[in-house]
């Protein structure tokens, strides 16, 4: 039987790290798009010879350099589209890798634009929490400026156009219920028949 995948996405200071943590207490494989992309940027990573190839200034010591892809992306309009379509389907042969090794009946999928990138789930958890305090999260991180929190926000889906596109959504202002929410949802989602 292949596994329920559950895709956990929402906005930047949402809580969906604490979330998936909540999951992976709960033996719940949880695939990490973040991670993913570290691994792939990483020396040996696959997508270091693509991108060097777009940007040649982005690998240090074989592997990619982020600040000097986010000079480049500064300067040239065209490439986070360049960037995107290069590493996207690297990220999701990554996905469907970790999945085809699952052989329990759910797995988390943590893909912070989830809604943006169209990536294939059986459904979709969007963790959320009021604008202020998202706010109060985002900017509590070291070196988090103001323009930066925009700019992020600017390139993501609304939070109130995700929840309305999510089959489960869990608010995460108190741990203790994000926890029973997702102890619930495991109980749920774990028991489909084969």
């Amino acid at each position: 039987m292949k596994p329920y995948r559950l895709g956990l996405t929402g906005s930047i200071g949402m809580g969906k790290s604490t979330t998936a943590g909540f999951f992976r207490d709960l033996g719940v494989p949880v695939w990490d798009a973040d991670a993913a992309v570290h691994r792939l940027y990483g020396p040996g990573g696959a997508a270091v010879g693509p991108v060097g190839a777009l940007c040649p200034a982005a690998v240090v010591q074989g592997a990619i350099d982020r600040d000097a892809l986010k000079q480049w992306i500064a300067q040239d309009k065209s490439a986070l589209g360049q960037l995107e379509a290069v590493v996207h389907p690297l990220v999701a042969e990554d996905r469907a890798n970790f999945v085809a090794d699952v052989s329990r009946p759910l797995v988390v999928l943590d893909i912070p634009l989830l809604f943006e990138v169209g990536a294939d789930v059986d459904g979709v958890l969007v963790v959320t929490a009021p604008p202020e305090v998202q706010r109060a999260r985002v900017l509590a991180r070291p070196g988090m400026t103001e323009s930066q929190f925009n700019a992020i926000l600017a390139r993501q889906m609304p939070d109130a156009e995700k929840r309305q596109r999510a089959d489960f959504v869990i608010e995460t202002l108190d741990m203790d219920s994000v926890r029973q929410s997702v102890q619930h949802l495991v109980a749920t989602l774990g028991k489909r028949d084969a």
